[in-house]
């Protein structure tokens, strides 16, 4: 069997509808290739809150990150792509460029925007921090 030019996709998702659609088209991607997908939340540490806050703030957006992944799973699923999941914590772009080098992944298909959280906007875009430090080949979808 001929190796696939897209042996491993990485689809960071937030929840947003962008991230849906990112996940959408690397569905479409990983069956067009015959690829696998790996999907990932990073819970976003250096947000800066009160340390009796943080627990309870990082228990939330942990909460959050498992729906996010498990609705993307039966996404995959609904549309005839195995995929494996995973959660990070710590800097979004860093922990999916870190990812993407561990699991040798060949491409990331990215929403062009999140949720548009005001820690978002302070730490810049996600998507355009992949699109100049990323290992492999960039999809943004919009």
């Amino acid at each position: 069997m001929k190796k696939s030019l897209y042996m491993n996709i990485l689809v960071p998702l937030d929840g947003s509808k962008y991230s849906e659609k990112a996940l959408i088209h690397a569905c479409e991607m990983a069956k067009n290739y015959q690829s696998r997908l790996i999907l990932v939340y990073v819970v976003e540490k250096s947000i800066p809150i009160n340390l009796l806050d943080r627990k309870e703030y990082l228990e939330i957006l942990r909460k959050f990150g498992n729906k996010v992944l498990t609705k993307g799973k039966e996404t995959a699923t609904k549309r005839g792509v195995d995929s494996k999941i995973i959660m990070k914590e710590g800097n979004v772009s860093s922990e999916i460029i870190k990812l993407a080098k561990k699991e040798q992944c060949n491409m990331i298909i990215v929403g062009s925007k999140g949720l548009g959280s005001a820690a978002r906007l302070f730490l810049g875009s996600v998507s355009n921090k992949l699109a100049n430090n990323s290992p492999c080949s960039i999809l943004i979808v919009k």
